[in-house]
């Protein structure tokens, strides 16, 4: 029984990149293939010559022309894609021009800025754990790691190695189904190396994040900020006008004070605030069940009633984060507790809160408007 050809060309045409979230077949990425008996030979372009993801690419060709009724072995030979094909790439993906993609008037990306007054409350273990959550909902999620300064989202997913380069554009690191930019992958001198840069270049960071990485067709964008009101705030603000804040803080009254002042910022640059997150809220005794309040109580409520009061428009508090030690951990081993740990009741709270993230009627201020004259 011989191989049909029309049946190996729509098994590639299953074949998804894992980088850029499209079939090879659309991307220029399969050169060709030949039957020989039961034998198929696929020839197919890397994006470059160290791919990270050759193997997966390689088995999933395998795997999908393996399927197919007839054959009995599939090789796969691979080779890195010329200058020009490469340019040709990019063009297809980004355009001929650099833009910000999640400001055209067909993007359909949600975006959050996750929030804080101050660090220490849990952001980043917060934002990492929400992506997880969205991931494991079948959401396309990534993470801008915008705290610059700062940076720790890469170490907290276990990610090591930096982005894919191909002809000035950035395809991101992927971890647990998640898509991950840091300026760590920048630094020569690893991560210790401090990052010293004012305003502009913080600015300029954050725009080259934006402009010069093809994310692809996501669900949900989410912005690990640095804590505070400074450069970075204010620029994302400008950039991505439609983000939706959701702030951060703890239950103790010292921070939700400070949290207040993240959130009172938003409508300087004609942005909503989502709601507000407690974090590190009482913690359940392991022998009597008790609950412990070990930072206080009331912040999360005490931020979300005032700038209600103050914005003119209800800020739910969206969700109070039990203490969970392994929330740590997994920051710590690179392994997000929702991922590791999915019964736990705080991955449980931030599966309802992800739900309640991207499960909501669009308003007409979420959309880009174009007029027409």
């Amino acid at each position: 029984m011989s191989i049909s050809r029309d049946a190996v060309q729509a098994a590639l045409a299953t074949v998804i990149d894992p980088e850029i979230r499209r079939p090879i077949t659309e991307i220029g990425m399969l050169k060709g293939f030949e039957i020989a008996g039961s034998t198929v030979n696929v020839d197919v372009y890397l994006t470059i010559a160290a791919c990270p993801m050759k193997d997966a690419i390689t088995g999933g060709v395998q795997s999908a022309v393996g399927a197919v009724e007839g054959v009995a072995e599939v090789n796969v030979s691979l080779e890195p894609m010329s200058e020009e094909q490469r340019e040709q790439l990019r063009n297809l993906l980004q355009g001929p021009q650099k833009k910000i993609a999640f400001t055209q008037p067909d993007s359909l990306t949600r975006i959050y800025a996750i929030a804080s007054g101050k660090g220490g409350v849990g952001k980043s273990s917060i934002t990492v754990n929400l992506a997880a959550a969205l991931a494991a909902q079948g959401k396309s999620v990534g993470i801008l790691d915008a705290d610059i300064y700062g940076h720790s989202i890469p170490d907290m997913l276990g990610l090591t190695g930096g982005p894919t380069p191909i002809d000035g554009m950035m395809l991101p690191q992927s971890a647990h189904g998640i898509s991950v930019m840091s300026m760590l992958s920048f630094k020569p001198g690893g991560r210790h190396e401090p990052i010293a840069a004012r305003g502009p270049m913080l600015h300029k960071y954050v725009e080259a994040f934006l402009t010069d990485v093809y994310w692809g067709d996501l669900d949900v964008l989410l912005f690990d900020m640095p804590p505070g009101t400074g450069d970075v705030p204010m620029s994302v603000a400008r950039l991505l006008p439609h983000a939706e804040l959701i702030v951060v803080t703890t239950p103790q009254l010292a921070a939700a004070d400070v949290a207040i002042r993240a959130g009172m910022l938003a409508p300087a640059f004609e942005q909503k605030v989502f709601g507000v997150v407690e974090n590190m809220s009482a913690l359940t005794c392991p022998h009597c069940g008790e609950a412990m309040e070990l930072f206080g109580s009331g912040g999360g409520e005490s931020v979300a009633t005032t700038l209600t009061e103050n914005l003119g428009y209800e800020i739910p508090l969206l969700a109070k984060i039990v203490f969970d030690p392994r929330l740590r951990e997994g920051g710590d081993n690179g392994l997000p507790l929702v991922v590791d740990h999915p019964e736990s009741e705080v991955a449980v709270q931030l599966g309802e809160l992800a739900k309640r993230m991207v499960n909501r009627p669009r308003a007409l201020s979420d959309l880009r408007l174009t007029v027409i004259s």
